[in-house]
């Protein structure tokens, strides 16, 4: 396992090396599972991400915002100049604790809200909330998300089915339909699909159909809402070396050669997503809604 440990997201390297390469250590967490419990530590851009204003007064919520690809936002989005509201679960507190401080070291606001989007009246609530606590919402983010491995559709439960969609799905549906009476033309929705929309692996039989329900969501939306001035795309990852894979994503024997099989042989850290986000949470975005952005380490998109 080696890894060149990034000053800045700009520092020229070799994208091989730039992070840890497997083999890993089993690490077995109970769901949702905590970043601070991860070896290696996943890099959210803690010490490397460098904001220019991009993102300047803009006014964000982000589901999933206590570890993984949500957190690398939150940090990306606070230090290109936006005040944040981050969802977690109760349980994640003491991630969601080191997102905040993070924020509010760049200057920006962070309102905590933790709760569990799985449910339509907390989704209501979180959005209602989080548009009085930044005096407005121009920009949701979705990124929260339940994975959970079985290696045969016999171990697959009804109540586990319905769980994965209602977190992936379900949430995404009631989020933005709370939000959009409240975004001003500009304002942006990113919703978070993955490789698993067009590459689907035998465990995650529940998991992968909601990714590709995220993919046509968010293109028909952007056509429904684009006459108001409002954009909606898509960040589809790869494997990501997040609190979700080791918290049962993955079987546990899949952890150590984790991300070995994209043909960069490593897995993605949260920190080289964020700016795929900042880029579709800003205005140099402007022509692009609809659309789909993989971050899969190689795999490309069809």
């Amino acid at each position: 396992m080696t890894s060149e440990k990034p000053t800045n997201q700009f520092a020229m390297q070799n994208p091989l090396t730039q992070y840890p390469q497997p083999e890993f250590p089993k690490q077995p967490q109970s769901a949702p599972g905590l970043a601070s419990a991860m070896s290696p530590k996943p890099d959210h851009g803690e010490t490397s991400y460098v904001g220019f204003g991009r993102l300047a007064g803009r006014k964000a919520l982000i589901t999933g915002a206590d570890s993984g690809i949500g957190r690398a936002a939150a940090i990306a989005f606070a230090r290109e100049g936006a005040d944040i509201v981050l969802n977690y679960l109760p349980s994640e507190e003491k991630d969601a604790q080191e997102v905040v401080k993070l924020i509010e070291a760049a200057g920006r606001k962070a309102t905590a809200i933790a709760g569990d989007i799985s449910q339509e009246s907390f989704c209501k609530a979180l959005v209602k909330q989080a548009h009085e606590a930044l005096g407005g919402l121009d920009i949701l983010v979705n990124v929260a998300g339940k994975q959970t491995a079985q290696k045969s559709i016999a171990e697959l439960s009804t109540e586990q089915f319905e769980a994965t969609f209602r977190t992936n799905v379900f949430a995404m549906f009631w989020l933005c339909k709370a939000a959009l009476p409240l975004l001003p033309p500009g304002a942006t929705i990113i919703n978070t699909a993955s490789i698993q929309a067009y590459q689907p692996s035998p465990t995650l039989l529940d998991y992968a159909p909601t990714k590709s329900a995220i993919v046509a969501f968010t293109k028909a939306l952007a056509k429904q809402v684009i006459g108001d001035g409002i954009r909606v795309n898509a960040v589809a990852p790869g494997p990501f070396w997040t609190p979700l894979q080791p918290s049962g994503g993955q079987p546990q024997e899949k952890i150590p050669e984790f991300g070995s099989e994209v043909p960069m042989k490593r897995p993605g850290q949260p920190a080289e997503c964020a700016p795929v986000y900042v880029l579709l949470a800003s205005q140099e975005s402007s022509f692009i809604t609809g659309e789909v952005f993989g971050v899969t380490g190689g795999n490309p998109l069809p």
